[in-house]
């Protein structure tokens, strides 16, 4: 039966999402706060408006009249998912998972406070007198994010006193949504961090992909690859937690859900409940589905009998240098030499500095080493240069 798809958020997550839905029949509408955002460029139809806007949404909702709403981003009226639900609309993965993860308060309480999960120590600011307070009891060095944001946006490392004041005004400029306040988490000794890609479905176990490891800088993912090398207790432990939240959470869909790995064992970190940045290395054919597969599996209830390991493979950021609009790529004939290789280049029809257009991606078979990957993905991607008309 072909179900209707109201995608909130048309990024390039959503973009490979709405080419996943519509390989499976399926009819998407994809909806952004700007025209030309790249999930619009492949859906049946689009909308674009400002998604924090209750009305508009519900205008939008009562226009389209949706059998599924799929949220991509966090900056969305999420309060008005109840009501949608009542009306018989599924929201993915459920009205309570994306008020919950839309807010780090939300999530970061409920796995702390109310399940019991080893996070990091972390305390909240409303204000600025207050910040200086909660990071003198959290201690430095610290992680300050907003309450709402994503993809990193906003995040930044206090050091010192004098880096308090200029954290604040990056998560006040950066974040989404309409709340000010912000996290303030301890420094985590980790040695490494993972996404364990995480499916719930409607009818069927939970399910998890081989974890994925990734480097981040400035808040935001810069390479990925999987597998990740951790002990098997260790993945145990980090599928136990991701368990535990979904499970809590409710509903059918693909969640990224971030650990940290420590000498002395997991912490959980964040959790997105729809595909993660990190796991466009799934693009590489790593699994037999790519996350984006999954999720559409997941949210139609279509059956998930097992998520197996294909290859190993890795995928590097393509960043813009410079703002403008009108982007176009020069060095593709150069990274289209290599082997075993594939790029995705997203269809922004924007640039800023360091916003992500495209990635590489390059695998091998099970068995070789996977930084062999991460290193041709990154040598693809020094080759590509995003430019502006």
């Amino acid at each position: 039966m072909v179900k209707k798809i109201l995608l909130l958020g048309s990024g390039e997550l959503g973009k490979e999402f709405v080419i996943a839905a519509q390989r499976l029949g399926q009819n998407t509408v994809a909806v952004d706060s700007y025209a030309g955002a790249p999930a619009m460029q492949v859906a049946d139809a689009f909308e674009v408006i400002n998604m924090l806007d209750g009305d508009a949404l519900d205008s939008v909702v009562a226009r389209h009249q949706p059998d599924l709403i799929v949220p991509e981003i966090e900056a969305i009226r999420t309060e008005r998912f109840y009501e949608y639900e009542k009306q018989g609309i599924q929201v993915v993965p459920s009205a309570k998972a994306a008020n919950f993860t839309m807010d780090r308060r939300a999530i970061r309480d409920l796995a702390a406070k109310d399940l019991g999960i080893r996070t990091a120590k972390y305390l909240y600011a409303g204000s600025l007198e207050e910040m200086y307070a909660v990071v003198k009891e959290v201690g430095m060095p610290c992680v300050v994010k907003p309450l709402m944001s994503s993809s990193g946006k906003g995040q930044s490392v206090i050091k010192c006193e004098a880096d308090i004041e200029k954290a604040w005004n990056i998560a006040g400029s950066k974040g989404r949504g309409d709340s000010g306040d912000v996290i303030v988490e301890a420094f985590v000794k980790f040695t490494s961090e993972i996404t364990l890609l995480t499916v719930t479905q409607k009818n069927g176990p939970t399910l998890f992909c081989p974890p994925i490891g990734h480097v981040q800088e400035r808040g935001d993912y810069q390479q990925s690859w999987q597998p990740a090398a951790i002990s098997d207790a260790d993945v145990k432990a980090a599928q136990e937690m991701a368990e535990m939240v979904t499970r809590e959470l409710g509903g059918a869909g693909l969640w990224g859900v971030e650990f940290f790995i420590c000498e002395d064992g997991v912490v959980f970190s964040e959790l997105s409940p729809r595909p993660h940045d990190t796991g466009m290395v799934t693009l590489a054919g790593t699994q037999n589905f790519s996350e984006f597969e999954l999720h559409c599996r997941a949210v139609l209830g279509l059956s998930i009998p097992e998520i197996t390991l294909e290859r190993v493979g890795a995928s590097a950021v393509i960043l813009a240098q410079s703002e403008g609009s009108h982007p176009y790529f020069e060095g593709l004939e150069k990274a289209a030499i290599y082997p075993k290789s594939d790029l995705r280049l997203f269809g922004k029809p924007t640039s800023r500095e360091y916003r992500r257009m495209g990635v590489t991606l390059a695998y091998n078979s099970i068995g070789t080493d996977v930084f062999t990957c991460v290193d041709q993905a990154k040598e693809m991607a020094a080759l590509i240069r995003v430019k502006n008309k």
